[in-house]
């Protein structure tokens, strides 16, 4: 399996599919780089080069005890963009996925990055605050904690039959085999890793990052989405971006590059082409 090797030891494992301008495709919790398979075969048949990789503690990366945070995940996204010494990049995050290329964007600029695009991405900060009252109260994210020390295994399951892909709305066309998709990526990743990364993804201020972004960006976000609600992530990113363009899916769920799949994938390879 082709991967990098970080300071640290951890090893990093990455797909990289065709050649052109390359797109690097972070992804959301608890899942891998599988969760992009659709839009890297897209971009793939289309002229671009699709590199996605599994965060550490995820997929088929390492699985260290340390390092599970916002901060080094951002350093190994730059760690394999330097190796493979990628320029002219079109950044594509989901969720957690969508932090982890801002606060790359926030430590290292946006030398190497022609174009970001954010979906369903958890910034500028997931967590109600006194000056986030938008956010999510932390019993939230404490229930997530407990679920997964309780039996990770069924946390996935239900997230997954539930709110991640919008199952349980009235009329939801149920898929078994994204359910039992986003159960497999999840057991393939670290116990530690996720645990570890619900408090990354939740707590972790992205404010500052967002003013870092001087390249032109795009922000995809459902208005149904349960898991990252549009208000305080997608629509208050679109305020600190300069000149980021926001499209709301009506009705979107979470998981926008599975259960928008068609509209996701045009608006994509109409904005790369851009």
């Amino acid at each position: 399996m082709p991967t990098i090797t970080v300071p640290d030891g951890t090893e990093i494992y990455y797909k990289d599919w065709g050649s052109g301008q390359p797109v690097v495709f972070s992804h959301g919790w608890p899942l891998c780089a599988d969760a992009w398979e659709a839009q890297m075969m897209l971009m793939a048949s289309n002229g671009y080069r699709a590199i996605g990789h599994d965060r550490r503690g995820h997929g088929r990366s390492s699985q260290p005890w340390g390092g599970n945070e916002m901060d080094t995940y951002a350093d190994d996204l730059a760690a394999l963009i330097e190796t493979l010494d990628l320029t002219d990049i079109i950044l594509v995050g989901h969720s957690t996925g969508g932090g982890e290329v801002t606060r790359y964007i926030g430590r290292h600029g946006t030398g190497r990055v022609a174009k970001a695009v954010l979906v369903g991405a958890v910034p500028p900060l997931m967590l109600k605050t006194d000056a986030n009252p938008g956010g999510l109260p932390i019993d939230v994210f404490d229930g997530l904690r407990a679920g997964s020390l309780a039996d990770r295994s069924q946390l996935y399951k239900d997230l997954a039959s539930g709110p991640f892909f919008g199952f349980n709305r009235p009329g939801a066309k149920v898929s078994q085999g994204l359910i039992d998709s986003f159960w497999l990526q999840g057991m393939m990743a670290g116990h530690k890793g996720t645990y570890d990364c619900i408090k990354a993804f939740s707590e972790t201020d992205f404010t500052e990052d967002l003013k870092k972004f001087d390249v032109p960006t795009l922000i995809l976000h459902g208005d149904d989405d349960q898991i990252v609600p549009i208000d305080a992530s997608g629509r208050a990113s679109a305020k600190l971006v300069r000149n980021a363009t926001l499209k709301v899916y009506p009705g979107g769920a979470h998981a926008l590059m599975d259960t928008a799949r068609d509209e996701l994938n045009a608006d994509l390879l109409a904005f790369a082409g851009a």
